[in-house]
């Protein structure tokens, strides 16, 4: 009979242990890592429609970042390093942001006018086209000592 009570009491601290398990609240799942950052609306957008998807832009920021051999803090004001969260997106203070709203509506143009282009995925004219991964658009061939072997010619 003396181990009944020794059992009662382990069995009755194991349920104890299992109710203050249970009670215990799960931590918070972490936030979605671009909650903080280009999540619409959308604020001073002069190019792109208002109806813009979170993954058009951020798309397109990367082509525009990779077409020049840029960052974001190129265009936008914010501290190279920092968050996304800390960065001003909307603010036009940064000059080269409006010049890239100039470049892009020249492309635009160019691209609709010039080609009757409606479809973004047929581009001919693109960031890319006269940058080349360079803040400077080429607006001259290579040097001659650079210029590449000549094509060889296609056989029928």
């Amino acid at each position: 009979m003396t181990r009944l009570p020794a059992l009662l009491l382990i069995a009755s601290t194991g349920l104890f242990g299992l109710s203050v398990a249970a009670a215990q609240t799960p931590p918070p799942l972490p936030a979605p890592a671009f909650a903080s950052f280009a999540v619409p609306p959308y604020k001073n957008l002069k190019i792109f429609p208002a109806d813009v998807t979170r993954d058009q832009l951020l798309s397109n920021m990367k082509f525009f970042a990779q077409s020049l051999g840029v960052r974001c803090t190129y265009c936008h004001v914010g501290e190279e390093g920092k968050p996304l969260s800390t960065f001003d997106f909307a603010s036009d203070a940064k000059d080269k942001k409006l010049v890239a709203r100039k470049m892009l509506a020249m492309a635009h143009r160019i691209n609709s006018q010039d080609f009757g282009l409606t479809d973004s995925s047929k581009l001919k004219v693109t960031c890319f086209t006269c940058h080349r991964g360079s803040t400077h658009p080429l607006t001259a061939p290579p040097a001659e000592d650079a210029a590449p072997a000549p094509a060889k010619p296609e056989r029928a």
